[in-house]
Formats: C-alpha cells, structure tokens, sequence
C-alpha cells in the first residue's frame, strides 16, 4: 500500500471517500470546543439512565471502552466522567454542508451517502494537482474551516475508497490500489470488506471461507448457488474489482422518520398522542422541505421489555399534511395499546415518497375552499421555523392543559432520533 503524489493511473478512475471522524461530536466540539474538546463526550438519544443508546462518541471516550451502541447506563459505568450530548440534527446538517460544499469545489460529482461521508470522482480533476495533493487540500481546509477530523481513502473505486479510509482513524489518509489487495486484504475476516455482513460471514464460514483471500480463492458457481447474484458479486469485490459509479448529489429517501426515546414511560392515550403529534410535526416539515409526499404512514411503539410494534397503513392519496399523518398514527397506536400498558418509545415514519411536483394531489369535495389556506398558514410556520428554530412554532396539542408540558416538549424534541438509519447510525 504505496502514498506517492504520483498517484495518478494511466487509465481508469480516481475515487476519494470522505470519511468524517466521530461526526456529531466532533460537531459539538467544533462549535463549542471550550467544553468538549479532547474531553469524554457521547451523543445519545436519551441522556437520561435509561437504556438510552449511545449514537456515537468521542475518541477521549473510546479510549475508556465506550463504544457506539452502549446503552447510556453501560458508557457511564465505563466512564463515569462521559458527557453527555443531546442530538442536534439542524447543527449537524449545517456542518455537514459546510464539508459538502468543499468537497464540491474540487469536482462535480460528488455522491453523499450518509450526512457524515461522501464519494468524490477526482479523475477530471488535475488542474488542482495529484490525487494526494487534493486529498491533503480537502483534509486541511474541513480542519481550518470547519475543525473537523476526517479521514480519506484515495483508490480506483469506491469499494477500495471506503476499505481504505476506515484503516486509518482519526485524520488517516490512505491509497489502496488493485494490486495492494492481495497483501493488505486477503487476509483480513470477510466481514471487513465493505458490502458483506456478519450474516453472511456466518454462512461463508460454514463453507470454510474464512478470509477475504479464501473468498477471492472461492469457486464462482458455489458461491452463486449459496448466494445467488450476491455471491458473485462478493468474488469480484474480494478481487478489489467495483465498477459502480459516483452518482452526484444524492438518492432520494426512502423514507423519513423520527423516533424518540421518553424520558419516563408513557402510559396514558393523551400523552401519546400528544408525543405523535410532535413526530407528526417533525417528519411532516423534513417531508416538505424535501418536497415530497408520502403515501404510507408507519408508527413504532417500543416497550419497556424492548418489545417492539410496527404498523402501518397506506393512504387513498399521497400526503404532505402533518394533521393527516398525526390522526393516522394515533389510529394505529390506539389499535395496537392496551389501555395502561407502559411505552418508552415512539415513532413515526412515511414511506412511499414521491416528488411533490410529480404527485397528483386529490382535493376533498368538501374541504377543498381550505386548502389554499391551510397549505399558506403551513409555509409560514416552515419559514417561522427556518428563520427563529423549530421551538419557534408549537400547536396547543403539543402543550396540553398544562404549561409545564413546554417544557417536556422541548426534552422530546431535544431526544428525537431520525429514523433515517443511513443518516444517524452512519458513525464509525
């Protein structure tokens, strides 16, 4: 595995993987380093000492052995002087952004595959020097601009990019080019190549295939017939061979969600439904500002056991209305709870998206006079919101009778987890 500012095939691509490092709390200790820098810290969904989880966390904390998916409990036995951090989503879409925009400056095509880590195909980018040259350049600026760590993986592919930023972190930089497979890879577990999961590791070591070498020894034709076209697939990425290409900007979600841990279990039907129509919110306004509509409105309820419901309904016609979304979900909570029965997680999720402009909307024979009104009170509270924050806005229903109800509000907005898992668990 050379580094040379030669670097540059004769033929072929060149890929960078940005890999951004420990992102939401590196993102905490960028904007205030005078309380999280070199320190402890983790961000986690409940901070309270529930079974809140650990999102992800600081390379102070990992030292102590916390590590991503601890529960809250777990990291602070671990580490008993760990910060905690309550996730900030519009604070990490900022600084996500700022990284994005950099790495925009040195080639158009640039594919964002989590808010933390993207690809950049730097082939046609010789004017700003050799591949390392650019690579250092875009590490150096996210540092001085953004005081971000992140580590990059500079290889012929993007297979071999993303293997190659994960061998060195924090502020690693590394090539990996075809003919380094061999040395390097072969003889690492098949787990570790990017692409294959532990279940399928299972299965591979039930073939006596234990290595990434043992698998690029394999023969095609078994492991087609153990994996269908998948298996074919794991031979050739064995090989180092990926010919997938870096798509610019981003594929559109399949889905967009928010769940929340509750701070204490919920057992009565009004304060669910009051948290619900705070998720209905939250994914409502992500639905806009996408501008998309969604067809399927899922709820998650999760019990203390950890016992977990899904269900889900499809509409008549796509939505982007949160008051539709919120009278859905409650509908499917009210038919799937048991009236006392403890809850200490909720969510919601709309699935079946589709581009606004693209979606035919049908009115309601009977509403349909206000709907231009409702559509216009909408856009003001999203500018509301865009201008002052998202506490700006709060219907009654998210306060209840009473006052002290703001005040857990704002706790559930502050533990709300995005269902979004490529974005949220996309943390090393």
């Amino acid at each position: 595995m050379e580094q040379t500012d030669r670097y540059y095939p004769a033929k072929g691509r060149v890929i960078l993987h940005l890999d951004m490092n420990a992102f939401y709390c590196s993102v905490h200790e960028a904007e205030e380093p005078h309380l999280y820098r070199g320190k402890p810290t983790a961000v986690a969904g409940s901070v309270e000492l529930r079974k809140g989880i650990v999102v992800t966390c600081s390379y102070a904390a990992r030292s102590r052995g916390v590590r991503t998916g601890m529960t809250v409990r777990q990291a602070t036995r671990l580490c008993p002087e760990l910060i905690l951090i309550r996730p900030d989503f519009d604070l990490y879409r900022k600084y996500s952004r700022g990284f994005m925009s950099i790495a925009m400056q040195y080639t158009p095509q640039v594919e964002a595959t989590s808010i933390d880590e993207c690809y950049l195909d730097i082939t046609g980018s010789k004017q700003f020097g050799t591949p390392l040259e650019i690579a250092r350049t875009i590490q150096q600026r996210i540092w001085n601009e953004w005081s971000l760590p992140c580590s990059i993986g500079v290889a012929p592919n993007k297979l071999l990019a993303k293997m190659a930023s994960d061998m060195h972190k924090p502020n690693g930089l590394t090539v990996l080019r075809l003919r380094d497979v061999p040395e390097v890879l072969w003889n690492k577990p098949c787990d570790t190549l990017f692409g294959v999961g532990r279940k399928s590791a299972d299965k591979l070591r039930k073939l006596n295939i234990m290595t990434i070498g043992e698998l690029a020894a394999a023969e095609e034709a078994l492991l087609v017939r153990q994996f269908g076209v998948y298996g074919s697939w794991m031979k050739a990425a064995a090989h180092g061979h990926d010919d997938s290409p870096v798509k610019e900007g981003r594929e559109r979600n399949k889905s967009i969600g928010h769940m929340t841990t509750l701070a204490a279990d919920v057992m009565k039907r009004e304060d669910a439904h009051r948290v619900l129509l705070n998720l209905a919110d939250q994914t409502g306004r992500r639905l806009r500002r996408q501008k998309l509509m969604a067809k399927t409105v899922q709820v998650t309820i999760r019990r203390p056991d950890m016992s977990t419901i899904q269900r889900s309904v499809t509409l008549e016609v796509p939505s982007e209305t949160a008051d539709l979304f919120y009278k859905e979900a409650c509908k499917l909570f009210d038919a799937n709870w048991r009236e006392g029965e403890p809850v200490r997680l909720l969510g919601i999720t709309l699935a079946q998206l589709s581009p606004r402009e693209e979606t035919a909307v049908q009115l309601d024979l009977f509403s349909y006079e206000e709907q231009p009104k409702k559509e216009a009170l909408t856009r003001v509270m999203d500018a509301l919101r865009d201008k002052f924050g998202e506490a700006a806005v709060l219907t009654a229903g998210m306060l209840g009778d009473d006052p002290s109800a703001l005040i857990r509000n704002k706790r559930i907005r502050g533990t709300s987890l995005q269902t979004d898992e490529h974005m949220l668990y996309s943390e090393e």
